[in-house]
């Protein structure tokens, strides 16, 4: 009998497998073609105190090994999510893990604040969001920064909390070693590579904002590095993402040491991807004879 139970601070997934922020919306758009009561979570996109627009058009492209967005996390505000979004997850037999974004600690907090007397389970703060207090880098580049927030979140709230880390850093481990001193639950990394296109015919950028984030295939190998530094610098459970499309991907990243994974761009391409990934990692789990994750995870060193 295998088991494909994971436990992430405490909170226990059925399977590993969620979508990562701003892929999957809130789950109303992909309910139709993929059940979600056998995903381990749905992590929502991302949710601001007040509603943000977003980037100005055109905001995505293709690219030949995945694709770059500057959707600008554009969502319509806190009050909304509650209302509509909680209660539409609430139907179905998974975990819910809400996306939180600001572009002042001040905006985090007020977020968290509302979020905390909520049905959910934890909270993903992504700070790669500009802070604007501090010139527009992101809050995520700077350590001393990130044990704050963390440390700041932490007073206000009681539901577990994972700290999204930007890979646009020279030191990851410093960062996720920042997060853990300011009291993070978990870790989830990581979030897109800045990255830009230009369009030859145009000759004008591909994206209104000029830079975007670059997701999909061609950041796994980076990715799967990160994961692998991170759970070996840390002691915290990490949810992994960055390119995964498929088994063999997921089940690299948990031999990198990785706890939970997140499918992100593939969901664009493929619907059911998450879907096939936990069959197949239940196959492979019976055919090898692993009868818990715990069994592979990190055997790599």
């Amino acid at each position: 009998m295998i088991n494909t139970s994971i436990n992430i601070a405490g909170i226990i997934l059925k399977n590993p497998v969620m979508p990562a922020s701003g892929t999957f919306g809130s789950g109303q758009e992909y309910s139709e073609f993929v059940d979600l009561n056998k995903l381990g979570a749905v992590v929502t996109k991302g949710v601001s105190y007040y509603p943000w627009e977003g980037n100005p058009t055109p905001r995505i492209m293709e690219t030949s090994s995945g694709m770059i967005n500057a959707v600008g996390l554009q969502n319509p505000g806190t009050d909304v999510f509650i209302k509509r979004d909680i209660p539409f997850l609430k139907r179905f037999d998974t975990k819910i893990i809400v996306n939180v974004c600001g572009n002042t600690i001040t905006d985090y907090l007020k977020v968290v604040e509302c979020l905390s007397n909520q049905p959910v389970d934890m909270l993903e703060i992504n700070i790669s969001c500009q802070n604007i207090e501090h010139g527009g880098m992101a809050f995520g580049q700077e350590p001393k920064m990130v044990e704050h927030i963390t440390a700041e979140i932490k007073k206000i709230t009681r539901t577990p909390i994972s700290m999204k880390l930007t890979p646009n850093v020279t030191d990851i481990t410093e960062i996720a070693r920042a997060a853990e001193a300011g009291g993070a639950d978990a870790i989830s990394l990581i979030n897109t590579i800045t990255g830009m296109a230009i369009d030859t015919k145009k000759r004008k950028f591909s994206v209104a904002n000029k830079t975007g984030g670059l997701s999909g295939p061609a950041i796994k190998p980076i990715a799967l590095r990160m994961v692998y530094q991170v759970c070996h610098a840390v002691r915290l459970p990490i949810i992994a993402m960055g390119g995964i499309s498929s088994t063999n991907d997921a089940l690299e990243f948990i031999m990198a040491g990785a706890t939970g994974i997140a499918v992100g761009t593939a969901n664009f391409n493929n619907p059911f991807v998450m879907p096939e990934i936990i069959d197949g990692l239940e196959r492979y789990m019976t055919e090898n004879k692993i009868k818990d994750f715990e069994e592979i995870r990190g055997i790599v060193n």
